[in-house]
């Protein structure tokens, strides 16, 4: 990969994570109470011959949710990340569009099917209500 292509994948995946949590912890600390929620991947579990640098930056928001997470939590923070496989996102939509891409990932998953953006939606609220307090 050239370095331009790293440093853009890691700048959007790990830097503006970090900044826009340095730009709302500070407040959520002084109410003692929020919700943190990064988007992370299956990518950054396991690895791919296809999205190496982004399974590497989604691994690394993994260890920025988790350190925050110690960081904050004493101020009744909460941070967590949501790491799906494949949804049909237009960011994905090389993946997704491939029919043999495609067909091999939905083998792979126990519901044979990708993931749609309000199969997330559903978590994530979850996460930042009071119902996902603990």
């Amino acid at each position: 990969i050239e370095e331009s292509a790293f440093d853009k994948i890691m700048n959007s995946n790990i830097k503006a994570n970090l900044w826009l949590a340095r730009m709302v912890l500070p407040q959520m600390a002084e109410r003692r109470e929020g919700s943190i929620i990064l988007l992370s991947s299956i990518a950054g579990i396991k690895g791919t011959d296809d999205i190496g640098v982004y399974g590497i930056s989604k691994a690394a928001d993994s260890a920025l949710v988790r350190n925050l997470a110690v960081r904050w939590g004493e101020h009744n923070i909460r941070c967590n990340a949501i790491a799906p496989g494949l949804i049909k996102t237009d960011v994905a939509k090389a993946l997704w569009e491939n029919p043999e891409r495609r067909a091999e990932v939905e083998a792979s998953y126990p519901l044979r099917r990708l993931g749609d953006p309000d199969d997330i939606a559903g978590v994530a609220v979850f996460l930042a209500s009071r119902a996902g307090n603990y």
